[in-house]
């Protein structure tokens, strides 16, 4: 992983070269904590993703990505320079897990996309997967739900080549979930990954 500090100087060259090549618009980044312990979930619609969200964030950020875009020469080279850490999507995977738990407990940043893949060009939104919400309810930290709009019409997963589009990211105020008495944890991962799908989607 690159140095906070080499990370830091690269933040805003990417997001003023983002600005001028896609339109790169921010709303709401009054809403990300500048401290504690922090799952910021999104929408996934680019490769391009993680980088855009993350420019603003001053902070050191971590990232939970696809295992398999590891042998990808150029894609997980990068990934692993800004911090990435493996997942394995289609099964439970007890290292990434814990390695998650334990960076939330000691104040980190983490982003996950709990859609476990790039949407298609319609921006139709996947259907999301519990985990954010399982790491939120073990470790009490809040969620921030964060919008990509315009990125499935720059780099979906049907496409092979990225395009131009104007792209805008929304960073909504924090969520905060919660298990109901006597409520199953399973049930309740299921109820409030739902909440926080119609708050990136815009439902809520």
């Amino acid at each position: 992983m690159l140095p906070p500090w080499f990370i830091n100087l690269i933040r805003p060259v990417g997001r003023v070269l983002s600005r001028l090549i896609w339109r790169l618009n921010y709303k709401g980044l009054e809403n990300v904590p500048k401290e504690g312990g922090l799952i910021i979930a999104s929408n996934h619609q680019t490769y391009f993703d993680p980088f855009w969200l993350g420019f603003p964030i001053e902070r050191q950020l971590r990232f939970l990505a696809w295992s398999e875009i590891f042998d990808w020469f150029l894609v997980g080279r990068l990934c692993e320079m800004f911090g990435a850490w493996p997942l394995e999507i289609e099964r439970s995977d007890p290292t990434a897990i814990r390695r998650s738990l334990q960076w939330l407990r000691g104040g980190g940043a983490i982003v996950i996309f709990p859609e476990g893949g790039r949407e298609y060009a319609d921006g139709k939104l996947l259907k999301f997967k519990p985990g954010a919400v399982r790491l939120a309810l073990e470790t009490g930290v809040p969620i921030l739900p964060v919008t990509i709009r315009g990125g499935n019409r720059v780099w979906p997963r049907d496409a092979r080549l990225p395009r131009l589009a104007k792209v805008e990211i929304t960073y909504h105020p924090l969520m905060h979930v919660a298990q109901h008495e006597g409520e199953e944890t399973r049930h309740a991962a299921r109820r409030e990954t739902q909440r926080l799908a119609e708050i990136i989607e815009g439902r809520e």
